[in-house]
């Protein structure tokens, strides 16, 4: 029984699931991309949206896992379109190849769900010299977003439908670093804490968000950006760190929600009328929900997007 399940104005709360949050919304015209898909929240997400009629692209990483997902999905709902392809966040030149291969394929897309993560690692940098939660959680999706805006405006240009970025960000971007995104220490392994650092890629996402919208929204397309925290889920996420890794599994079912549940909010977020014309907000269990003020600091937003554009183009 999950412990708090007090329904916010949208209707749904802490237990809702992603299937009671979409139920009844016909999804048959709309492509998706869900990142991270091949386990955990992503993996739902995939199922969910294709179970409403989504035509649903999963970038994996794996993608052995990926096709058993693939397989699984369509052994559930023979009428499910779904297909995976490799996407490895950490690396901008797997991001760029597959951009690349997904507007090569000529499909239209309205809804791009930056789901991938990483959690509290111990450090490591990726492939392009950049600490490696930073990396994976925020600056190849950062760049995802950006080698898809053109297709998602033709996309929302060509159906008059209303396309929706969302970024699967954390409760946790509250407890960053003291400053918020150490810019100048982004690969300091002495400074390094990983909770922290995991806090500061989902700050990061935040702000990503934010910005993102107020760009839209100057440049008056239709297409909406917001960011979320899913909740507590006991996936494998947890898996580099003990500590959590145990509360999991001593207070399980009683605190953390169940994959379902986890993934309702970013269902919510992606599909459900209510958010409409929403856009540069912030979720949790399904309803808007306040985030730090470092947040909602405008000039804060504008450092990392100059930022990380410089780390992408030196990447």
């Amino acid at each position: 029984m999950w412990l708090f399940n007090r329904e916010g104005p949208s209707g749904f709360s802490a237990s809702s699931t992603a299937e009671e949050v979409t139920q009844g919304i016909d999804g048959s015209a709309v492509t998706a991309i869900v990142t991270g898909a091949s386990s955990g929240i992503g993996a739902e997400t995939a199922r969910v949206l294709a179970l409403r009629g989504v035509h649903v692209v999963m970038g994996v990483k794996n993608m052995s896992a990926g096709r058993e997902v693939k397989e699984t999905i369509a052994k559930r709902n023979p009428d499910a379109k779904i297909d995976a392809m490799e996407l490895d966040l950490s690396s901008t030149a797997s991001v760029r190849k597959f951009a690349a291969d997904f507007v090569s394929s000529g499909l239209p897309l309205n809804i791009l769900i930056n789901n991938a993560g990483i959690m509290a690692t111990p450090f490591m940098i990726s492939k392009d010299g950049i600490e490696l939660q930073f990396a994976t959680n925020h600056v190849g999706h950062f760049l995802l977003t950006n080698l898809f805006l053109e297709t998602m405006k033709k996309t929302a240009h060509g159906t008059k439908t209303e396309g929706r970025i969302v970024n699967v960000s954390s409760r946790r971007h509250k407890f960053s670093y003291r400053e918020g995104i150490r810019f100048d220490k982004i690969n300091d392994r002495s400074g390094y804490n990983s909770l922290a650092g995991y806090g500061q890629s989902k700050l990061a996402n935040v702000l990503h968000a934010n910005q993102l919208a107020r760009r839209l929204k100057e440049d008056e397309v239709a297409i909406t950006a917001n960011s979320l925290h899913p909740g507590a889920v006991a996936t494998n996420l947890f898996r580099h760190n003990s500590l959590i890794r145990g509360l999991v599994g001593v207070l399980g079912k009683h605190v953390f929600k169940n994959v379902e549940q986890g993934a309702a909010t970013t269902c919510y977020v992606a599909l459900h009328p209510q958010v409409k014309e929403k856009s540069g907000l912030y979720f949790v269990d399904c309803n808007v929900a306040e985030t730090c003020s470092q947040a909602n600091d405008n000039e804060l937003a504008r450092k990392p997007w100059d930022f990380t554009v410089s780390l992408v183009n030196n990447g």
